[in-house]
């Protein structure tokens, strides 16, 4: 089935029930159906309309964005040709002077697309990769993805509203038998969200692959996007250009090379002596392909995973009579399933021992009305060992061994890691940009090393404190020198919980780590002293 037919199907099911949850609520409200169908249609129309002006004013004002930047002439060759091929109008071309890896596109139609380009992208690509990365997101501009995004993502939106207005209509009526439709539909409603949600992040996976595969199409060199990824998505910087490699540029998008949602995709160094290291690659892959946690991650992801697209950018090397750019050769030594099976039992040991606890106290008071010595020591435990418990994950999500010097690539090659599952380590490299390349109100930043780019997590106990530092602090820790030390983590991309970070000679400390511990055995306190409280009297 082609892109088209995926979409209509896609759409066709989302609206579907949407309808059908419509219908349902103006029948049990005695409304006119069309009405709601009305409503879905005025919201649709005017989302689209104003998000890219909103966007437009977004990029400017909190990314520094500048359009219709100059961009270098291979660059503009390449854009004009695409444009000509594909009957569209050229994109305005949007900059961030930000040395983080970062491309995305929005607008309303491919005749009304804006590319938005970073520093990184220049620096750390070759002018066939540029090109690469740019097809790809006039792919998303060619096949109308920014139109059919907006018009899928309402469905959701329009869904919870439902649940909302029938939740409320529930709590301020009696219990008559409209009111209990209403309640019900409510619950479907609050289904039909949850399904629609990852329905939508499944066509937005769907569609970044024909979006590779039209840049592949029109560049005639699929291992270029191949390469660009390997840079990009999982920080293996291949090499550094000058800085003038971005021309005379030097003047979040929905549609982006990699999630924008976490902005983390980064790297490790693959090329030695000029000659690629394809072990280096598969060794970045393994995760990906290996750990359990990498499909959990991916359904809650709007791109797929790097292996993956590399391996379908291969297919298509193939039949371009090309060597595909990197076959994933390697023998999995082992299941890895125990792995994750163990992680997934520390994550859920905090609320698995409340529940214990409380399931103890239902079954020991069923006969006694609840007044038997066993039912009240468990029901006044359970928010103590429960927290107790929260402790014991909080220790081993955060191992305080000594933090080992170690490199991005060495890091990257971790196959047991994930969320809850850490490396605590130190690195050494230079702050290159922000987290969210160009974002002013991003505390986070991207490290650069020996062998490749890292997203660094700094974080705060207070939302305003990171802020703070986003807006006035920040810019003085780019294109220096830093140590840090932390915890490195795996989601759907790999980043690096900050502890310290050392700068011309002074240590800045992140408090988080510290004020967890506080809250954790604060709480525990307090919950103990309440529940020798209740015991007494």
């Amino acid at each position: 089935m082609g892109l088209l037919g995926v979409s209509i199907i896609t759409c066709a099911v989302l609206y579907g029930l949407l309808a059908a949850i419509l219908a349902a609520v103006c029948v049990t409200q005695g409304l006119p159906v069309f009405i709601a169908f009305l409503a879905v249609i005025v919201v649709i129309v005017l989302q689209f309309i104003l998000s890219p002006w909103i966007t437009d004013l977004i990029q400017k004002w909190f990314y520094h964005t500048t359009f219709n930047a100059q961009m270098p002439a291979y660059l503009d060759e390449f854009i004009d040709q695409v444009c000509s091929e594909q009957n569209m109008k050229r994109p305005r071309m949007g900059f961030i002077d930000d040395g983080a890896p970062n491309a995305f596109t929005y607008g309303h139609t491919k005749n009304d697309a804006r590319v938005v380009l970073t520093r990184g992208i220049f620096e750390l690509l070759t002018e066939d990769e540029v090109k690469a990365v740019v097809g790809h997101e006039l792919g998303h501009a060619v096949h109308y993805d920014m139109l059919l995004m907006t018009m899928v993502q309402v469905v959701p939106m329009a869904l919870y509203a439902v649940y909302d207005i029938c939740l409320r209509s529930g709590n301020n009526s009696g219990g008559n038998n409209s009111n209990n439709a209403t309640a019900i539909i409510g619950l479907v409603a609050l289904v039909f969200y949850v399904i629609c949600q990852y329905i939508i992040l499944w066509l937005s996976r769907v569609r970044e692959y024909y979006a590779d595969e039209f840049s592949a199409e029109v560049t005639r060199d699929p291992n270029a996007l191949a390469s660009a990824l390997v840079n990009i998505g999982f920080g293996l910087s291949t090499r550094e250009k000058s800085k003038d490699a971005k021309g005379s540029a030097s003047a979040e998008s929905t549609l982006g090379i990699f999630d924008a949602k976490n902005s983390k995709s980064l790297v490790v160094e693959c090329y030695r002596d000029g000659e690629i290291d394809k072990g280096r690659i598969k060794g970045a892959m393994k995760w990906e392909l290996w750990n359990t946690w990498a499909f959990w991650y991916e359904l809650g992801s709007t791109h797929p995973l790097t292996s993956k697209r590399l391996t379908r950018l291969g297919d298509i090397a193939k039949k371009y009579g090309q060597e595909p750019f990197v076959d994933f050769d390697l023998q999995k030594p082992e299941s890895f399933v125990d792995d994750f099976l163990r992680e997934v039992s520390i994550a859920a040991l905090p609320w698995a021992g409340f529940l214990a606890c409380v399931i103890v106290a239902l079954f020991a008071g069923v006969g006694s009305d609840f007044e038997s010595p066993v039912c009240l020591i468990a029901g006044m435990l359970a928010v103590p060992v429960g927290l107790l418990l929260s402790c014991v994950k909080y220790l081993y999500t955060h191992p305080r061994r000594s933090y080992s010097e170690a490199n991005t690539a060495g890091l990257l090659g971790e196959v047991k890691v994930s969320m809850v599952r850490s490396i605590p380590a130190e690195l050494r490299g230079t702050i290159i940009g922000r987290g969210n390349p160009g974002c002013i109100f991003d505390e986070n930043f991207v490290l650069r090393d020996d062998t490749g780019i890292l997203f660094l997590d700094y974080n705060q106990p207070l939302w305003i404190v990171n802020k703070v530092f986003a807006l006035f602090k920040s810019p003085e820790y780019f294109d220096k020198q830093v140590t840090v030390k932390g915890w490195y983590r795996r989601n759907m991309v790999p980043f690096f919980e900050l502890y310290s970070m050392e700068i011309d000679g002074q240590v800045k400390k992140c408090y988080s780590y510290g004020f967890g511990w506080a809250w954790r055995l604060i709480c525990l306190a307090l919950s103990v002293l309440a529940a020798a409280a209740l015991f007494i009297l």
